[in-house]
């Protein structure tokens, strides 16, 4: 099963005192690549809404993996606002930051809006990590050597940049479609970003972790359905099982692409599990990753350096 699914991060580097934030990181994969990194001997940071749940997730971590720089701290990526304040914690608390860990990420759910009035999948899987990563690039910079990992999906093949409704207020809403645009995004967003950063020395890479059992059957996948019917549960269990990760074996990309010392100086790309990969066509169209560059930013209010000085 472990190779069907995809196996264990091959490297097995560390990252004594490197600073790491995992967004999403209360539960499922986030918390499982938060463990990760916690075990190779980073300073984590646990960026997460319910500070509750955030919490207890850095609690456990603490006590599984005996490193106890694990730290939770409030983001909502829904919010602006919320954003804003956690990247001027950031760089206030923090003389560096190595590793960011765009995991977090909404799933099929209803037509729901952000604070700011975005569509909540395009708002908080990309919009949101698009407008925190630009506000962490100094830390990134003056951390370098350092990463950005972007986690996106397979489901981006059936994804299109639809510019003239982003926010589906024209067209009749359909949560898989937006899904799917989300992480055509993230992807878009990953290639212009290492364009743009190159000379920096901060990588930046796209990752499909695969289904885990965090989508199948819990938070991230609680508006899909998969797991409400008796057909989902006893004609799909069997296959689930050989091809559906458990938390800790989905996390395994993640881990890899932030420690992998072959990865060094690897940008730009995308990867489907361990493997690096061709994206879909448009996920490579260079024009439409500017255009969703400059749109982005001006929806989330981002000042427009010159591209050579970002």
């Amino acid at each position: 099963r472990d190779y069907v699914a995809g196996g264990a991060c091959p490297s097995k580097a560390t990252i004594p005192g490197k600073t790491v934030i995992v967004t999403g990181a209360n539960t499922g994969i986030g918390k499982q690549t938060a463990m990760e990194l916690a075990r190779r001997g980073g300073n984590v940071i646990l960026a997460c809404r319910d500070m509750e749940k955030c919490e207890a997730a850095a609690k456990d971590i603490r006590g599984e993996t005996l490193n106890h720089r694990v730290r939770a701290r409030h983001l909502d990526l829904a919010s602006l606002k919320s954003i804003r304040e956690f990247a001027a914690k950031i760089t206030e608390e923090e003389k560096q930051v190595h590793v960011l860990v765009n995991n977090a990420a909404v799933m099929r759910c209803p037509h729901w809006t952000t604070e700011d009035g975005f569509e909540m999948q395009f708002g908080v899987n990309y919009l949101g990590h698009f407008l925190l990563t630009n506000l962490l690039l100094d830390r990134l910079k003056a951390s370098a050597p350092s990463r950005i990992i972007n986690l996106s999906s397979l489901a981006h093949i059936a994804g299109h940049i639809d510019f003239d409704d982003l926010n589906w207020e024209k067209r009749k809403y359909d949560t898989r479609a937006a899904y799917c645009q989300s992480k055509l995004a993230i992807i878009l967003f990953t290639k212009e970003l290492s364009r743009r950063l190159q000379g920096t020395g901060v990588t930046v890479n796209a990752v499909h972790p695969g289904v885990a059992r965090t989508v199948a059957r819990t938070e991230l996948g609680r508006h899909t359905g998969m797991h409400s019917s008796a057909f989902s549960s006893f004609t799909l269990g069997p296959v689930f099982w050989l091809l559906v990760k458990s938390p800790e074996l989905a996390a395994q990309p993640s881990t890899y692409l932030a420690v992998a010392e072959e990865l060094e100086g690897v940008s730009g790309k995308y990867f489907d599990g361990l493997k690096e990969k061709a994206p879909a066509p448009e996920a490579e169209n260079e024009e439409t990753a500017q255009r969703l560059w400059a749109e982005s930013a001006r929806l989330v209010g981002l000042e427009m350096p010159h591209a050579s000085s970002v």
